[in-house]
């Protein structure tokens, strides 16, 4: 007889395993100089936490998205124990807008609010902002609560909103991880899909990063229409550097 799993297991780890997966994909790919928006050498001089640290925190996290997801899936399963038919195409694509729309949402003010409440600053998210120069695994290495406050409560309310099967949430959080690796990936490589597509992006999103742009650039995953309309958007250029690289420079707004 076959082994059958759950779309419902297969939507908690799947994500996970994406997640190592390719954030391993950046690490066999190198140093890759000529593209990185920081130096290997600002890496090793302004991150102060080491990489063994990362991946263990980053665990911890996953973790904690794990047993929630469980839960979640528990209350809302059906006591029949049959999985939900999947609806049309356009229905799952309207599900994966509302749900990118939700969850950016949630990031952004979220987010923002983290950077506002000193307290939460300084205890909670600043773990996040230790990594000035950002890389593809250290994506989800947050304090546990911002973990589960930012990312695991989002998700879930991306999911619930949108109406959308567990068969469709295991694309969509595979979509969702792939994209905030990329984000923190701390490269610009030509040709990545995502940068066509996406104006946050790791460029925009390592503009952040840094002390001139903590207080803006909050949006994330997806777009970037909460900074725009909220007026905490900051331009910058990719200019490239005479090293090699490339440096994302912001751009002064005339007032």
């Amino acid at each position: 007889m076959a082994f059958a799993v759950s779309d419902e297991l297969l939507g908690t780890f799947v994500p996970v395993a994406v997640y190592w997966v390719y954030s391993g994909i950046y690490v066999l790919l190198g140093d890759l100089e000529n593209y990185r928006l920081h130096t290997k050498a600002e890496e090793n001089a302004k991150n102060i936490v080491s990489k063994w640290t990362v991946v263990k925190g980053v665990l911890l996290q996953q973790a904690f998205q794990i047993a929630v997801s469980l839960l979640l899936f528990t209350v809302i399963k059906d006591e029949s124990g049959a999985a939900k038919p999947q609806p049309s195409a356009p229905v799952i694509i309207a599900q994966f807008i509302v749900a990118m729309f939700v969850l950016d949402t949630w990031q952004y003010f979220m987010h923002r609010y983290m950077h506002v409440n000193k307290f939460l600053y300084k205890h909670v998210h600043s773990k996040h902002h230790t990594l000035v120069v950002p890389y593809a695994f250290g994506a989800l290495y947050n304090h546990p609560l911002e973990g589960l406050l930012l990312d695991t409560v989002g998700g879930a309310l991306a999911f619930l909103v949108s109406g959308m099967t567990p068969r469709t949430g295991i694309f969509f959080f595979s979509f969702a991880t792939v994209k905030t690796v990329d984000d923190h990936c701390g490269l610009w490589l030509p040709g990545n899909l995502l940068h066509v597509f996406f104006s946050n992006n790791s460029a925009y999103h390592d503009v952040h990063h840094q002390l001139y742009g903590s207080k803006y650039n909050f949006s994330q995953p997806f777009f970037v229409m909460w900074d725009k309309i909220l007026g905490t958007y900051m331009p910058y250029s990719l200019e490239r550097r005479k090293e090699g690289g490339f440096e994302a420079r912001p751009i002064k707004l005339k007032t």
